[in-house]
């Protein structure tokens, strides 16, 4: 493994360093953002687009997942104003969480986008948000040679901007509420007889915008060389590394909120002593029903769960890929590209009633405790695509091998320590253990035209193949399952039509089917299990599978874009994490341990429409709204009893949604606003527990300079996040079947109004 990374590694330094020669080369071409279709036009099937226009609006550094949140269909939710927090960031898409979606960046496959993860990476820690060339949102049927084995209800590719043909520069620094710092700086050096290349790198740091204010750090450092030869040719490197530090906020519940914790409600830290006193109401401290004399709640606290002292999530990555397109024949040209991901990361929690140095003088009723993960995944994309007589055939094929290691463990502390580094050589170690990830995917299309070329097709199959084996180490207090699990199919079809009704006026169809590989490690999953658990039910364990049918209109004029879907979708085979036994009978057999369990299928309908008026130039008026009805189609069966969700709306899932953003530029000025409401959504199974829908506004201004010194350019820019100060749940953070005492821990809260002035010089 070390000698492949050398090869990845040496290949990749060869391409940002490799020699110019072609002398007649063209300089390269960077996209033509003004060309790209926001609403898909031309495709066959459902699909959105944003460009780095869309932005504006946003601090610099958003997460390029958090833009998406203005598109039909879609709801982001994070409690920091950059959506960038990972333990209170998700996505939901026409009923599909952020799990059951697929992740791309230029092709190269970021996983399931878990919070845990055990295959892939965040967006944020793979592309700087400035060096975003635009995202392309397919909402419910991705592109057949996507790289993932999670886009059950649709995918996200991001793609990273090309170099500039010129020489020149940018150095961009933000200030902003809670000590928000973030400098950003960029440095191209133009094209070269067809070789051009840009570093960049962000340095960024923040505190929680609630007590104790700890910090977040984050630095990144991105870099991209491309070398254009011949006709067509190009061969493209790119390197990525991120480490972060981020201060993660606690839960809150409806209950909580009642008492009187308040949206700002946080961690104890600084306060050590109440940490303690609330920690010596565990379980571990209460004998025969009597709490320990030291056991003490207050100022609205009734539970070791409202708050811990403190909380951090550790990340590291190194992410690398090469990649080539070729003309190889007339009308033949192959695409290739190979990647190395390698990841370390640490998730700590300061958890009461775990005791450090138990039994001693020493003894404290706090521990941290830390889920450890690494990522160490190679892969290989190639595809080739062929022109003959009207039509476009393209076959490919997708090969990773990903070594995946996952632990948790406990670390005794004497104190009221604050460590934010990554450690080592723990006291208590629950469970530790090896994966093996083998993934391949072979597909292939024809897309032809027909009808006087007024009829688009596009029809297909891929076959994907996803083994999993999970090795416990030993020496562990609690193991988890040894094991293998295979998903796959041998063909799944797509198809898609698109027919011009007349110029910019279409209808589109598409179909698809898909299935998603089983979760694993630190993502958890079927193997997260007991060894007993695990051979209770893997016999009857199935991958997850969707059958997806959407279709619409698209209609585009001189002034406005627009676009009507309407879908069909269904989810089988979901699994969920029940006991399926009676409590009497838990641990007496196999299948009564807790276990990932078939709980049946859902049904999910909607429509989504989006509206673009541009009346006159610097002038637009975005609108998208969105309506769904997802339901559980079975009851199921947990601690032998009958949970009745049949019929009931899925977890996470608003009805309704809708976005109206007004962007205006005159001269040097600019200005945007945007707002967007999220309906209710439920986080229990049967309905009973909710969080009410929300409205939210952001608004960004600013002013051009323009060339000032030996400036090329100088802009002052000032957002404001949340700018009505509304308080709301975010992100919903557990679901269960019910919750009538709003006991649940089951949501965030949101960040209040921030602001940023961001000034920004390019050279």
């Amino acid at each position: 493994m070390i000698h492949a990374r050398r090869r990845l590694f040496l290949a990749l330094a060869a391409a940002l360093c490799l020699p110019a020669h072609a002398e007649d080369a063209p300089p390269p071409k960077a996209q033509d953002l003004e060309a790209v279709s926001v609403i898909g036009q031309g495709e066959t099937r459902q699909v959105q687009r944003i460009v780095p226009e869309d932005q504006k609006v946003l601090p610099p550094g958003t997460s390029p997942q958090k833009i998406l949140n203005r598109l039909p269909g879609v709801s982001v939710q994070s409690n920091d104003a950059f959506g960038a927090n990972e333990e209170s960031q998700s996505i939901t898409l026409r009923g599909f969480n952020t799990t059951r979606l697929g992740y791309t960046l230029d092709g190269l496959p970021l996983g399931d986008n878990a919070y845990g993860n055990y295959n892939g990476l965040n967006i944020s820690r793979a592309l700087i948000a400035e060096n975003m060339a635009t995202v392309e949102l397919s909402e419910g049927i991705g592109a057949l040679g996507t790289a993932s084995t999670s886009n059950l209800g649709g995918a996200i590719q991001y793609f990273s901007a090309d170099p500039a043909a010129t020489f020149g520069g940018k150095v961009a620094q933000t200030f902003g509420s809670d000590h928000n710092r973030r400098t950003y700086a960029r440095i191209d050096t133009g094209d070269y007889k067809g070789f051009s290349m840009y570093l960049s790198g962000v340095h960024a740091d923040a505190d929680m915008w609630a007590r104790p204010n700890s910090p977040t750090n984050t630095k990144q450092f991105n870099g991209k060389a491309v070398y254009e030869f011949g006709d067509g040719n190009r061969i493209t490197g790119f390197a990525d590394t991120s480490r972060t530090s981020q201060a993660d906020y606690a839960y809150l519940s409806k209950s909580g909120l009642k008492r009187g914790l308040g949206w700002d409600w946080n961690l104890y830290a600084p306060d050590w002593n109440r940490a303690l006193a609330a920690a010596y109401c565990a379980p571990a401290y209460t004998k025969g029903g009597v709490s320990d004399p030291r056991c003490g709640f207050s100022g609205g606290v009734d539970n070791i769960d409202d708050a811990y002292y403190q909380s951090r999530a550790l990340r590291r990555d190194d992410l690398y890929y090469l990649a080539g397109d070729f003309t190889v024949a007339d009308a033949t040209t192959l695409h290739t590209q190979v990647y190395h991901h390698e990841n370390a990361g640490q998730g700590h929690w300061w958890s009461p009633g775990q005791k450090s140095y138990p039994g001693t003088p020493e003894e404290l009723p706090i521990s941290i405790r830390s889920t450890n993960y690494t990522i160490n995944r190679n892969g290989a994309i190639a595809s080739l695509s062929w022109e003959w007589s009207g039509h476009r055939i393209e076959g490919g094929v997708w090969y990773e091998k990903n070594d995946h290691h996952v632990e948790r463990n406990f670390y005794y502390i004497d104190g009221p320590v604050s460590d934010y580094r990554y450690l080592s050589d723990p006291d208590r170690r629950l469970f530790s253990q090896n994966y093996t990830i083998t993934t391949k995917q072979a597909y292939l299309q024809d897309s032809f035209k027909a009808l006087d070329d007024r009829l688009s097709v596009d029809i297909g199959v891929k076959s994907p193949h996803t083994t999993m084996t999970a090795r416990e180490l030993p020496g562990v207090e609690s193991p988890y399952a040894n094991g293998t699990l295979k998903a796959e199919k041998s063909l799944l079809p797509q198809a898609g039509l698109a027919y011009q009704l007349a110029p910019g006026q279409e209808l589109f169809l598409s179909y698809a089917k898909n299935i998603a590989a089983f979760q694993g490690g630190g993502a958890g999953g079927p193997l997260s299990v007991s060894q007993s658990a695990f051979d209770g039910t893997r016999s009857r364990l199935k991958p997850e599978e969707s059958r997806s049918i959407d279709g619409g209109f698209r209609s585009v004029g001189e002034a406005y874009e627009a676009s009507v879907a309407v879908y069909d979708v269904t989810f089988n085979n979901r699994l969920l994490s029940l006991n399926p036994c009676p409590s009497i009978e838990v641990g007496t057999r196999p299948e009564c341990n807790t276990a990932f369990v078939n709980v049946g299928s859902v049904s999910s309908h909607g429509a989504e429409v989006t509206f673009i008026w541009k009346p006159v130039r610097g002038f637009q008026w975005y609108n998208s709204a969105s309506f769904n009805r997802s339901t559980y189609d079975d009851n199921y069966v947990a601690s032998g009893k009958v949970v009745p969700v049949k019929g009931k709306a899925t977890v996470d899932t608003p009805k309704r949604m809708f976005a109206s953003e007004i962007s205006w530029t005159s001269g040097p000025w600019s200005a945007s606003l945007r707002g967007k409401y999220t309906g209710r959504r439920y986080y229990t199974y049967t309905n009973d527990q909710s969080v009410a829908g929300a409205t939210s506004f952001d608004a960004g201004a600013s002013y051009d300079f323009g060339a000032l010194g030996g400036l090329k350019g100088l802009v002052l820019a000032l957002n404001v996040t949340n700018l009505t100060d509304h308080r709301y749940a975010t992100n919903l953070t557990a679901f269960a079947a019910t919750d009538p005492q709003g006991r649940a821990l089951a949501f965030h809260a949101s960040a209040p109004r921030q602001t940023f002035v961001t000034l920004t010089a390019d050279f």
